[in-house]
């Protein structure tokens, strides 16, 4: 696969991988890190970025050092727009269906503000910041088709009127 890392970056991102794992794990081969222990970054999307990126055949949201650096290359600050955008929306779309609409965003604010009682919104609250969004035309002007979803060229032809979007979408180790 196409990375947009040097070979600096390569051997730093080995040096990463191999600490996460246990001393065991390093003597396997073909060992996976799994989502749960994978520190390398705070983002409160880490486990969509996980699922996303994993090539798991559990589904388990673990990484092999291959995912782990095609994870890192999207996310470095080579990569194109195109390349960014596409796994943004891959990461924002939660059930996989292959758009946006207003369960993902539902579930993305949930990412935003976590998951303990004191930081998640109320069924209210979550109920007038969705109404808000839509009236907003947020969901309706990126809707270009008006299937009442956002589809992945809709969100590249929103992403790209967006100037820091390549610039903010990225991981450092």
């Amino acid at each position: 696969e196409l990375t947009f890392l040097t070979k600096q970056e390569i051997l730093l991102a080995h040096k990463r991988f191999t600490e996460l794992l246990s001393k065991e794990e390093r003597e396997l081969p073909n060992t996976r890190l799994i989502e749960a222990v994978l520190t390398v970054t705070s983002n409160p999307f880490r486990k969509r970025i996980c699922h996303v990126f994993s090539t798991s055949e559990e589904n388990d949201g673990s990484l092999t050092f291959e995912d782990f650096l095609d994870l890192l290359s999207a996310f470095s600050d080579s990569a194109t727009l195109e390349i960014k955008s596409h796994y943004a929306f891959r990461i924002f779309d939660f059930d996989d269906d292959g758009t946006l609409d207003c369960g993902d965003l539902e579930k993305l604010v949930n990412c935003l503000t976590g998951e303990t009682d004191e930081t998640r919104l109320t069924e209210a609250e979550m109920g007038q910041l969705i109404n808000n969004v839509s009236s907003l035309c947020i969901l309706e002007e990126s809707d270009i088709d008006k299937d009442g979803t956002v589809n992945l060229s809709e969100f590249q032809h929103v992403i790209s009127r967006s100037p820091d979007f390549v610039s903010s979408f990225k991981i450092v180790l």
